[in-house]
């Protein structure tokens, strides 16, 4: 077994407790860490919130429709899914300290170029898509960073405060609305989230020299089980996706406020943030079964999609809760669902479920229009509430083969 491997191992219980003992080094060193990945997801992803929030400002001077800024998030999303297996690759092999820092650098870089060259609707997606590789590799050196430096103990909470960096960079941006963009203009947004990203580079992980980093066998990694589950959670991403993106348009097209539609959808995001963080500390109190956990709150949130396509406001209230709180709080859980299953390679084993999640949020939004277009939103809903039931299936079908996996190797290794 390799030194990487045998880290993951639960630090022995005391007498007084059931919970395993962590020294206060150890909580030091996993609150640093915990910080560095939050700063670190935070600021490789801002690039493309911050454009999403900007929108109305930047079309103003460059002359695009939100058709136009649609199609620039899926390519987005199309790029970081061809991306995530060789960034998963290099985070094994180069350590989680480098590549979260040259992610941050390379966000920093896209947003100083927006600022600076984006003069036309073509520059600026040139220069957001050629910094799609900064979120793939700011978010496995992160889940790297976690999987090394968090004990055992609070890693399922960590990996919830992670995946709070996601929101976190959505309020960033709606605050550089008023704040700036409105103020002295949207390029200077983009020269402050660059200085933003400069700064985290004050709290990015760096490796330890005696830190042996081996990468997993493909027989270790269970790559057919993960892929199912890479699948399982893209199709989960794309339905999941339309949450944040339609919600609003499809309640006013229903006849609701837009007032109350936005209300409703910030509702439904801080129960996700709130839920993101619970499902990480109850992974905590677990034994085992979180990808289980994970299929039975995508079935729930299939329920909570399906009650978007009811009218009224008690049905939107209520899918919204469902949607936002169980069908897209899992990414943290499943990351750390798969993290502790391949210890000894965390990075290239996530990169395939997050290959999957882009490639969910590059046609989920696509495909989503497409039918709310032609037959409107409540057949959209009920397409995504679908989508997520199959979703569902197909990871209960990954944790099977993931426990075939373990036990065959189990066998061999006692023979």
């Amino acid at each position: 077994m390799s030194r990487l491997t045998c880290q993951f191992r639960p630090p022995k219980k005391s007498p007084e407790t059931d919970h395993p003992a962590v020294s206060i080094a150890q909580v030091t060193e996993a609150t640093r860490a915990a910080v560095g990945a939050v700063t670190t997801t935070t600021a490789a992803v801002l690039p493309v919130f911050l454009t999403g929030a900007l929108a109305v400002q930047i079309s103003a001077e460059l002359g695009f429709d939100p058709a136009g800024l649609g199609l620039v998030v899926a390519l987005y999303f199309g790029i970081s899914a061809l991306a995530s297996l060789p960034c998963g690759w290099l985070v094994e092999r180069f350590g989680s300290g480098p590549t979260s820092r040259a992610a941050v650098t390379g966000a920093a870089t896209a947003m100083a170029a927006v600022a600076t060259f984006a003069g036309s609707y073509v520059g600026l997606v040139t220069i957001l898509l050629l910094s799609a590789w900064c979120n793939v590799l700011g978010q496995l050196s992160s889940n790297l960073t976690l999987a090394r430096y968090v004990p055992a103990a609070r890693l399922g909470l960590s990996f919830g405060m992670k995946q709070s960096a996601i929101p976190l960079a959505t309020l960033l941006s709606g605050v550089a609305v008023p704040a700036v963009a409105l103020t002295v203009g949207w390029r200077w947004a983009y020269v402050m989230g660059a200085g933003l990203a400069l700064a985290a580079l004050l709290v990015a992980p760096r490796d330890a020299e005696d830190r042996v980093r081996t990468p997993a066998t493909h027989g270790e990694r269970a790559t057919a089980a993960l892929s199912v589950i890479g699948i399982a959670a893209g199709l989960a991403a794309a339905a999941a996706n339309a949450l944040g993106i339609f919600l609003v348009a499809s309640a006013v097209d229903r006849g609701i406020s837009p007032g109350l539609a936005g209300l409703t959808l910030t509702l439904g995001s801080v129960v996700g943030l709130v839920l993101r963080l619970a499902n990480g500390w109850f992974a905590d109190r677990r034994s085992g079964g979180h990808i289980a956990v994970v299929a039975g709150s995508l079935l729930l949130g299939a329920g909570g999609l399906a009650l978007l396509a009811v009218p009224g406001v008690p049905a939107l209230v209520a899918g919204t809760v469902l949607g936002f709180g169980l069908g897209w709080a899992w990414p943290g859980l499943l990351q750390f669902a798969v993290v502790r299953l391949n210890p000894s390679a965390p990075a290239a084993a996530t990169s395939i479920i997050q290959a999957g999640v882009y490639a969910g949020g590059f046609i989920g939004p696509l495909g989503f229009g497409a039918i709310a277009t032609h037959a409107g939103f409540p057949a959209a809903w009920l397409t995504g509430a679908v989508t997520m039931v199959v979703a569902a299936a197909l990871m209960a079908v990954g944790r099977r083969m993931l426990v075939a996996h373990r036990a065959a190797r189990e066998v061999s290794a006692a023979a």
